[in-house]
């Protein structure tokens, strides 16, 4: 009896652990390990196209964040909380020096963990992101300026269901060229949390590691869209990378952010090849 109740014991402990962490982590495959970090609102599934094309050489670790597919959501600060666990997930795990893997907001997140803890972190993989998104949408404005606490937000989450949607709408179509795939981006967008949503968005917005990105020592694939031009994208490129160094920057024709929609067989032959 004594040795049933430590059994049920240790099986509560190990869940409410499992239960307070920022993330899911969908494991599949075995090899060289592989983290693959979601931009905002999306799931781990995003990258299911990626996987299969990458192949079986992998272990692949595919993270959903807390407040979107249906996760329970965790307190602001959201990012630093992800990033926090995502650091410790890599030791706990023991993965050794793994391959990083981000879209969007996985991207930030890849480059401030490799800046970090360059220690776990032997390859990067950037899919259309940058170190400071407020350079490109606001650059006038400083980041101990944002608060949780603004008009913006405010409207946010007052905004009824119709409203939300057609902002979801415009927003999803105009982040891919394939129509198909608009109405998934648009699910995934309804189903966030509403706090997680308009706050985590902000604390996205409050990141800068335009100077942190000098402390990488992992060899870096910057993968670009060419939206809304190939020559804004390469100035933007040029200057918020200017201090990270190994880096590799290629642009992709005919895309628009989500780069494994727009151009998905591009994209995994370019990481193929970067992983050789």
């Amino acid at each position: 009896m004594k040795k049933l109740i430590l059994i049920v014991a240790a099986v509560l402990v190990t869940f409410i652990t499992y239960a307070q962490k920022s993330f899911q982590v969908e494991k599949s495959g075995n090899g060289s390990p592989v983290l693959l970090l979601p931009g905002f609102t999306c799931p781990g599934e995003i990258w299911d196209e990626t996987v299969e094309g990458l192949g079986a050489n992998f272990q692949y670790h595919q993270v959903s964040y807390a407040g979107f597919n249906g996760i329970d959501p965790i307190d602001m600060p959201w990012y630093e909380t992800i990033k926090k666990d995502l650091a410790a997930y890599l030791v706990e795990q023991k993965l050794g020096r793994a391959i990083v893997i981000g879209h969007s907001m996985g991207g930030m997140l890849a480059m401030d963990i490799a800046a970090e803890h360059p220690e776990l972190v032997e390859k990067l993989v950037l899919v259309d992101a940058l170190p400071c998104i407020r350079q490109l949408m606001m650059p006038h404005i400083k980041a101990e300026d944002i608060t949780y606490d603004n008009p913006y937000n405010q409207r946010m989450l007052a905004m009824n269901a119709e409203d939300f949607h057609q902002n979801a709408k415009y927003m999803a179509a105009s982040m891919t060229n394939q129509p198909e795939k608009v109405d998934q981006l648009i699910a995934w967008i309804e189903a966030a949390d509403r706090k997680t949503y308009t706050y985590g968005y902000t604390d996205l917005l409050k990141v800068d590691l335009r100077e942190e990105i000098a402390g990488i020592t992992a060899e870096t694939l910057i993968l670009a869209a060419d939206f809304p031009t190939k020559e804004a994208t390469s100035k933007n490129l040029n200057d918020q990378f200017e201090k990270l160094n190994h880096k590799e920057i290629k642009i992709a024709d005919g895309s628009k952010h989500f780069i494994m929609f727009d151009q998905k067989d591009w994209l995994i032959q370019q990481i193929t090849a970067f992983l050789q």
